[in-house]
């Protein structure tokens, strides 16, 4: 079995280790790396970090409209399936270079693996909606990471070939997390006590697009008083030198490059109360039992607004900063399988080849 994988962002990454850590057991696997994510601090290092097999084919397409980039993407991953032939094409999530991949091999007939299936917030002015949308109705084999993914597709009538297998960043934190314990040095290289800070990471493009709705996130971490620590997206930082918010000003706030997986591992798992726009990031929050505050209006990761071990608050000020304070018991459930959904991924299409 020959499986091209296409590749493009930070958490696409991640969920995609011990996926090829299994698939590679026993059949072929090349990888596509879009360029999506190209700073080495969003990239590079996470290969090194995660063992993943170097790239196959390095695209270095980078950001740019939606347009332009997809349109890019799909030019060169065209040329590659049509050299290479695979069996399969597999992706990841919902950026743009989901989507190109998904195209590009539904086009030429090439069965389309989508790993992280199912998953709706419902908002299509979020560009990854329309990726989601769009990649699950051309896929073949749709591994959803809950059952609420499932009933999803079942909705819109997707109903061959779809599985809840589980969630392979579950796989990733289980098997990086005493790794990043042994490793990473970020709470001493930032002067960071365990539970002595919360986290954020902020970088949708509703978000960040949006001025005022930057200023009111940024009013809200002035009126939170205990350290913060960020470690700043590229694009996020861009934005507000643009906009010419100086965040220096905001009391309590440690501003810091983006971080490899193991520290980002480490830094979720030692904060007391984590705020992002991030869908990974509400994920690992979950998984290692933080509680989380979601600057977004909705979330495709519904399992975890219960018993407020998410806190869904939109981008008022106020309701963030509440959410913030707020003293929550959260109760964790195994919503996200046992942590060998990239087993389960690798024994469905292997014995589908058999049959």
């Amino acid at each position: 079995m020959k499986i091209l994988t296409v590749l493009g962002a930070r958490t696409q990454f991640i969920k995609a280790a011990p996926v090829s850590r299994v698939l590679r057991e026993s059949h072929e696997e090349l990888i596509i790396h879009t360029g999506q994510h190209y700073d080495s601090n969003m990239s590079d290092i996470f290969f090194e970090e995660l063992n993943i097999p170097k790239p196959d084919y390095l695209l270095g397409v980078g950001s740019g409209n939606h347009g332009k980039q997809t349109g890019e993407m799909m030019a060169k991953i065209e040329e590659i399936v049509l050299k290479e032939s695979p069996d399969y094409l597999m992706v990841y999530g919902d950026t743009n270079s989901t989507l190109a991949g998904s195209l590009v091999a539904a086009k030429l007939h090439v069965p389309v693996i989508h790993i992280e299936a199912g998953l709706r917030s419902f908002n299509k002015k979020m560009p990854e909606e329309i990726n989601r949308i769009m990649t699950d109705h051309v896929s073949e084999y749709l591994f959803s990471p809950t059952e609420t993914g499932v009933v999803n597709l079942k909705n819109e009538n997707i109903t061959r070939n779809v599985y809840n297998i589980g969630d392979v960043m579950y796989d990733a934190v289980l098997y990086n997390q005493e790794l990043a314990e042994e490793k990473s040095t970020v709470l001493q290289d930032n002067d960071l006590d365990q539970k002595g800070y919360h986290l954020i990471t902020i970088h949708r493009a509703e978000n960040t697009d949006d001025v005022e709705i930057m200023k009111n996130i940024l009013d809200a971490f002035s009126q939170i008083e205990e350290t913060k620590v960020w470690p700043i997206h590229p694009r996020t930082k861009h934005k507000l030198a643009d906009y010419g918010i100086n965040i220096d000003s905001v009391p309590g706030l440690k501003v810091i490059d983006p971080v490899g997986y193991l520290d980002m591992l480490t830094l979720v798992s030692n904060a007391k109360k984590i705020v992002t726009d991030s869908g990974g990031v509400q994920k690992e929050a979950y998984f290692m039992k933080v509680p989380c505050v979601t600057v977004r209006e909705q979330t495709e990761w519904v399992e975890t607004l219960e018993s407020e071990a998410n806190i869904l608050v939109g981008t008022e000020t106020a309701k963030i900063v509440e959410a913030v304070k707020k003293n929550v018991s959260p109760e964790y459930k195994d919503v996200f399988g046992d942590g060998k959904a990239a087993n389960k991924i690798v024994e469905i299409l292997a014995t589908s080849e058999q049959n």
